[in-house]
């Protein structure tokens, strides 16, 4: 098995790649770099062209849902992107604060970093920033967002929960998250889990439904809601290049789902728990 520092190397070096191709190649890719389907689609991405302030370029087709189109945004809010890629969500969180606003973009990935801030230059734009960082240990001042997006990119990090209180303790009170994520319902094969190309493509990186949620529940967070939901099918010849025959039958016939959700939740506008209080 991997450590978790492998994992984020394995990570980084994968979406470095990603970063340096266009849509279209990402797009022929289970995992972003390199074909392993013989179908040309992405499993797990949506359609962003029809909302406003999508951009072509900034779009690598990486994600597994829309978060933005549910995150609620405001004029004049401040938003973060968790895991901000070329800078596609940013660009339309950006739409919705309008010039009041501000759009904050974090990733761990240089090359990633470099294209987000070229599509930002391009675009005239001087209140959407991107900062390097790992969303583990965030390079933010506390209570600074009224929103936090990201779109398939928890899965990727080792320590989930340390990234929910890093969520809670850059969020202001009252402040809530949209997040597009992969889950599971039941158990992935060990094929899938201990390979490499399976993390990065969001699958073995994944954790059950149950306990995804239960973390977002035990950091604080309350008006906890699923607002979307659906199932994510993995090709057959991307199945068999991971599972024998026998382990592909039997995945294929047991009552395995990975889903990708989109979760919402918010920080309470006063703590559970205030100093002197006695409770903590």
């Amino acid at each position: 098995m991997y450590t978790d520092q492998q994992l984020k190397d394995m990570v980084r070096t994968k979406y470095a790649e990603i970063a340096m191709q266009d849509k279209e190649t990402n797009m022929s890719s289970c995992c972003g770099a390199g074909g392993c389907s013989t179908e040309v689609y992405n499993i797990m991405s949506e359609d962003y062209t029809h909302l406003k302030g999508y951009a072509a370029e900034a779009d690598l087709g990486l994600g597994c849902g829309l978060p933005t189109q549910f995150a609620k945004i405001k004029t004049g809010d401040v938003v973060i992107d968790l895991g901000s890629g070329a800078g596609n969500d940013c660009f339309i969180a950006r739409h919705e604060t309008g010039d009041s606003g501000k759009v904050i973009g974090i990733d761990f990935t240089p090359a990633m970093i470099e294209k987000a801030r070229n599509n930002t230059e391009i675009r005239g734009y001087n209140n959407v920033e991107f900062r390097q960082g790992d969303i583990e240990k965030m390079p933010l001042t506390s209570n600074i967002a009224d929103v936090v997006v990201s779109n398939c990119v928890l899965n990727l990090v080792p320590n989930k929960d340390g990234v929910f209180k890093e969520i809670f303790r850059v969020l202001k009170p009252g402040g809530h998250f949209s997040i597009s994520d992969v889950v599971l319902s039941g158990n992935l094969p060990d094929g899938l889990k201990k390979d490499a190309e399976m993390y990065a493509g969001c699958v073995s990186g994944a954790i059950q439904k149950e306990v995804y949620l239960e973390l977002i529940y035990a950091n604080g967070f309350e008006n906890i809601t699923i607002q979307k939901e659906k199932a994510i099918q993995i090709p057959d010849d991307i199945l068999l290049k991971y599972l024998n025959e026998v382990e592909f039958h039997n995945y294929t016939n047991a009552e395995t789902g990975i889903y990708s959700i989109t979760v919402f939740a918010s920080k309470p506008l006063k703590s559970k728990c205030e100093p002197g209080s006695g409770c903590c």
